[in-house]
């Protein structure tokens, strides 16, 4: 009995020894178990980390393949779009000529304020640099500029330069004298004061040239003489030539691209052909074509007079009817093009609905077609006024004297008088007034509509 006892107790004890053992590897499993799942979790972030990285990689590729694919374009912009805008800009304002050319009297002319004409230190400078053998180009480039200041300006800076070679300037107490004696006009305060104007590195004269305007003797702003306004009067009529143009090509061309979207395939195919005919031949040819069409011996009066509709020749070329004419063939298909692309995108059956729910076809083109087809009509017409705007071969050709158009000036400025501040400023002027018109377009339309982005 008592060895059973033993035994049962020893048993017991056993028994109540097991339990911490199996706690012990419950735990110990786990533990392996948890390590187990945060190495998984681990490797799995790192794999998460190598992916983004390689996305990353392959994004930064495709990033650069297509800056190399685009870099050409975009240097081409740079090169011939960017860089000639930026330097008319600084054209237009910048002009160093004068104070390169003449740094001495510069220096000097700074300290003059009128209004007596300078002293005698001042006329030295100028002595000076006219003699300086250096500037021999210099003076030349700072004549020209002096010469938009005063006409005749030039013939002072030549006069007085072969003058003063050949007069006594050894006695610089007497070098103002010699100085107005080689030109008398170097007494006059006028022309000190143009001189100190032009020492500016900046100024505002081809601004205010290309607006009709001047500084006065007192140094404000003035209408410049009644013979010399031109340049006004010049972006008016260049304002109004475009937009009649672009009106007459917006009555044509929005029924032309109906036509060319409603008719049978082989007739739409004729009539876009005719279309675009004027693109297949040369400016020049075609403005030399409508001469000979619309003189008094053309085709046109030839019919007019042989059908007795006209008594006699009408005056179709060399007036500002021969240019309406011949822009409106020019220009045509640039504003039928855009249409065109916008109706293909209009689906028939919103005018069978309008139909269908009781609208007569003429409020319903009013409320539902012409809408849907407006993006296409302010990116056409917006194509044609800036086109237009800037032409002057055609009305240099078939205008009369007074068809002349703004860009006539640009053209004369830039190769004939090689005035290139003069040119600059009316280009820009010209530019900022086809940007007010883009904006109020782009306001009235919408921006993302003109070029088609929506």
């Amino acid at each position: 009995m008592a060895r059973f006892r033993r035994a049962m107790g020893l048993q017991k004890s056993i028994h109540n020894a097991e339990p911490p053992a199996q706690s012990l590897v419950a735990r110990q499993v786990v533990t392996i178990r948890s390590t187990t799942n945060e190495s998984e979790d681990c490797e799995m972030e790192h794999a998460a980390v190598i992916e983004m990285t390689s996305i990353r990689k392959a994004q930064h590729a495709a990033v650069i393949r297509s800056f190399l694919l685009v870099f050409p374009l975009v240097g081409y912009l740079i090169v011939f779009f960017v860089a000639p805008l930026c330097l008319v800009l600084l054209y237009s304002f910048y002009s160093p000529e004068v104070s390169r050319a003449f740094p001495l009297t510069s220096q000097q002319i700074e300290r003059w304020q009128g209004p007596d004409i300078p002293d005698s230190d001042t006329y030295l400078a100028l002595a000076a640099d006219l003699l300086n053998p250096e500037s021999e180009f210099l003076v030349g480039e700072a004549a020209r500029r002096l010469n938009y200041e005063i006409s005749g300006f030039r013939t002072v800076i030549s006069r007085t330069k072969r003058n003063l070679a050949a007069a006594d300037i050894s006695n610089p107490a007497a070098l103002k004298e010699e100085v107005i004696r080689a030109d008398p006009h170097w007494g006059e305060v006028r022309y000190w004061a143009a001189f100190k104007r032009a020492t500016s590195t900046v100024t505002p004269y081809y601004f205010l040239a290309a607006l009709d305007l001047e500084v006065n003797g007192t140094g404000g702003i003035s209408p410049v003489p009644e013979d010399r306004r031109i340049f006004v009067s010049t972006f008016l009529r260049s304002i109004w030539i475009a937009a009649t143009v672009t009106l007459i090509c917006l009555v044509l061309g929005y029924p032309l691209a109906y036509a060319l979207i409603s008719l049978r395939p082989e007739f739409s195919a004729l009539l876009m052909f005719s279309v675009l005919l004027p693109f297949w031949t040369s400016l020049l040819v075609r403005t030399t074509a409508w001469i000979v069409v619309l003189s008094q011996e053309g085709i046109i009066n030839s019919l007019l007079t042989g059908a007795a509709i006209v008594d006699a020749p009408l005056n179709l070329v060399f007036n500002r009817t021969g240019v309406f004419i011949t822009m409106v063939h020019v220009l045509l298909p640039f504003m039928v093009l855009p249409i065109l692309s916008v109706m293909r995108g209009v689906s028939p059956t919103y005018m069978k609905a309008s139909s269908s729910l009781g609208a007569h076809p003429v409020r319903g083109f009013l409320s539902v077609y012409l809408p849907l087809t407006m993006p296409g009509i302010g990116a056409g017409c917006m194509m044609t006024f800036i086109i237009a705007v800037g032409y002057y071969v055609t009305p240099l050709l078939v205008g009369g004297g007074g068809d002349n158009m703004i860009s006539y000036f640009i053209a004369f400025y830039t190769n004939e008088t090689i005035n290139w501040g003069m040119a600059a400023a009316i280009g820009l002027i010209l530019l900022a007034t086809v940007l007010v018109l883009y904006a109020s377009l782009g306001k009235l339309i919408g921006v993302s509509k003109i070029v088609g982005l929506n």
